[in-house]
């Protein structure tokens, strides 16, 4: 590894969020920025190589799935101490389970400058493949983005029963091949019920994408027949039947009786 001291200034690294899958779901900043990166680290095993073919053609590329920590901050920093402008591109949004924040840490402690782009995070992908609002009025004005807990463990305030008893419109990641037990703890926290609506949206956006439809009762099920086990973002909550339910309640933003700084 080159040491700090020797680092050219001119050359830059940018974590990037590729977006949900599909090539044209990632920001316009992030397209541009892997157009002039000289290397791109992305993880093959979640981001789409044809995004990666589609914007970085020039860029010398490194599929970082199976690498450690230390593997892809030495190639990160030995770019960079040549002058090349470098992107770590992740799935969806760096910030949800992105597992950014060790390599920042590592960049931080050897004075090394870099800088973060958004990207579209998987649930909100699975929402406009619903046509779907989560958070309406009168129905749930909250979204909590949690997982179970697997072989990453989960703080125990923040423990699946817990989160539940809020009924708020409820994303999961990485859970899906845990569906059963999910279903289980959902109801253990009493505020959703076997007749409570589930959204698994497995690849959201991607030419392949599948939606499982159905309620707390049946969806572990449904899910099983499907042969869905990785890859998928699981949307719980009454905001899913807003429309199947004819619920009424609306928005305040676009009612005339309604006045705010823009409208009298």
């Amino acid at each position: 590894m080159v040491q700090s001291g020797s680092m050219n200034s001119q050359g830059t690294i940018t974590f990037v969020g590729a977006g949900p899958g599909a090539v044209d779901l990632i920001t316009v900043r992030g397209a541009t920025l892997l157009k002039e990166a000289d290397l791109v680290l992305y993880a093959g095993s979640l981001v789409d190589r044809e995004l990666v073919r589609t914007y970085a053609v020039d860029a010398e590329l490194f599929d970082s799935a199976g690498m450690a920590l230390t593997e892809i901050i030495t190639i990160m920093l030995d770019a960079v101490a040549a002058g090349k402008q470098v992107v770590r591109l992740h799935t969806g949004d760096p910030s949800i389970y992105g597992a950014i924040q060790e390599q920042m840490t590592a960049l931080d402690r050897l004075g090394i400058e870099y800088r973060v782009v958004p990207g579209v995070t998987s649930a909100f992908a699975a929402a406009a493949t619903l046509r779907q609002e989560l958070t309406m009025p009168e129905v749930s004005q909250t979204v909590i983005i949690t997982r179970m807990e697997g072989r990453t463990p989960v703080p125990e305030r923040e423990a699946l029963r817990r989160l539940a008893a809020h009924g708020a419109t409820l994303a999961l990641y990485l859970s899906v091949g845990m569906i059963d037990t999910m279903v289980t703890e959902l109801l253990a926290g009493g505020g959703y019920h076997e007749t409570t609506p589930v959204a698994v949206v497995s690849r959201a956006s991607w030419p392949d994408e599948l939606v499982i439809e159905g309620t707390l009762a049946d969806i572990a099920h449904k899910v099983r027949a499907a042969g869905i086990s990785k890859q998928a973002v699981i949307l719980v909550g009454e905001a899913l039947a807003a429309r199947t339910k004819g619920m009424k309640a609306r928005s305040l933003l676009y009612d005339e009786s309604f006045s705010h700084g823009c409208r009298a």
